[in-house]
């Protein structure tokens, strides 16, 4: 097999949040505003699949190197900088209600808040300063031609990859977040080989979408995020048996 070449271990690495293999690339002369198959890498980043904890950390990276984002609101928001967004927010209050639009390839941020953006990404500080500005934590993405969409940011959390957003998830039930907000249906993955168009949706109906192929999502992590919904809702919790399901083939994903 051959050795990966240099773009594809730099895109390797954004797809990753591989720090030092990003940071490599950069000082072997990588341009970080020069589109690589159509994408500048702050897009390749934001529009990738993966989802951990280092995110932050590697947009913070590919924009002190001077890559650029296309809404400079998102900026402190990306880069989980909390002390530059608070003081965006006490300069100019008005950036509380700012929307914006992102690729998302899981849940769609078509005129989202900067709060389903965090939600998205699971920057869970950068929701706390939100919610404590007075972001409303049941605020509406926007909705497409069809009437879909317009999400809450809960949604964003119930299902996210490697359920990386469950602090959030958690952050936001305990802020009063709705679990019963119900859509007429929301698109998943839009323009992505996984596009979904579901119908009829709650977030904890959403968060049983994760058990669909498609999702490649633990089941357990996904029964435990509904219980917690169900709790915070002040619901009956019944037992759940057969979970993983013993009739699945996810076995690979449950280990």
């Amino acid at each position: 097999m051959a050795e990966p070449s240099p773009q594809e271990r730099y895109l390797g690495g954004l797809e990753t949040h591989d720090i030092d293999e990003v940071r490599q690339a950069f000082d072997r002369g990588l341009d970080p505003e020069a589109p690589i198959n159509g994408r500048t890498p702050a897009q390749w980043l934001t529009e990738m699949y993966f989802r951990s904890p280092r995110f932050a950390d590697m947009a913070q990276l590919v924009l002190d190197r001077g890559a650029t984002l296309d809404d400079p609101e998102l900026v402190p928001v990306l880069t989980g900088d909390i002390d530059g967004l608070r003081h965006r927010l006490d300069e100019h209050p008005d950036v509380l209600h700012h929307r914006t639009t992102l690729v998302s390839v899981f849940t769609p941020l078509e005129d989202a808040t900067l709060l389903h953006v965090a939600a998205e990404y699971a920057l869970t500080d950068v929701a706390r300063v939100l919610l404590d500005a007075g972001l409303d934590v049941d605020g509406r993405a926007g909705t497409d031609r069809h009437g879909l969409n317009g999400q809450t940011p809960l949604f964003h959390t119930v299902n996210s990859n490697w359920n990386v957003a469950h602090p959030l998830m958690r952050l936001l039930l305990e802020r009063g977040a709705r679990t019963d907000v119900l859509l007429t249906g929301i698109v998943w993955g839009r323009g992505q080989d996984w596009e979904t168009t579901l119908f009829d949706v709650t977030p904890l109906s959403y968060a049983q979408c994760g058990l669909l192929p498609q999702f490649h999502r633990r089941s357990t992590e996904i029964f435990q995020n509904v219980v917690e919904m169900l709790t915070a809702a002040g619901r009956p919790v019944p037992l759940l048996g057969n979970v993983p399901n013993k009739y699945s083939r996810e076995f690979a994903i449950e280990r």
